[in-house]
């Protein structure tokens, strides 16, 4: 699990039938001081989050995981939102 923040939205005209539906954002990985590292990744959103709000994400195999039993194609996805960064710290 990582933290992100949310720098966008992507609109796709064409997308995997198990895609319709779901909430495309574009997240922008950071480090333990809250500074991007990176380049922009696109994750599917299962928390409901929105630009500019601090994220946790995570790739690989565990990326599908808030998708119960569905054959989601992800990689990426948006698994929590943060609720405040004050207690983010880089000890």
């Amino acid at each position: 699990m990582q933290l992100a923040r949310v720098i966008g939205t992507v609109v796709a005209t064409m997308k995997n039938p198990s895609l319709e539906g779901r909430k495309l954002l574009i997240i922008q990985s950071l480090n333990k001081d809250l500074a991007p590292q990176g380049k922009p990744l696109v994750a599917i959103d299962a928390a409901g989050a929105g630009v500019g709000e601090l994220v946790f994400w995570c790739r690989g195999k565990e990326a599908s995981f808030p998708f119960k039993r569905e054959d989601t194609p992800t990689d990426c996805t948006i698994i929590g939102i943060v609720d405040s960064d004050k207690h983010v710290t880089s000890s």
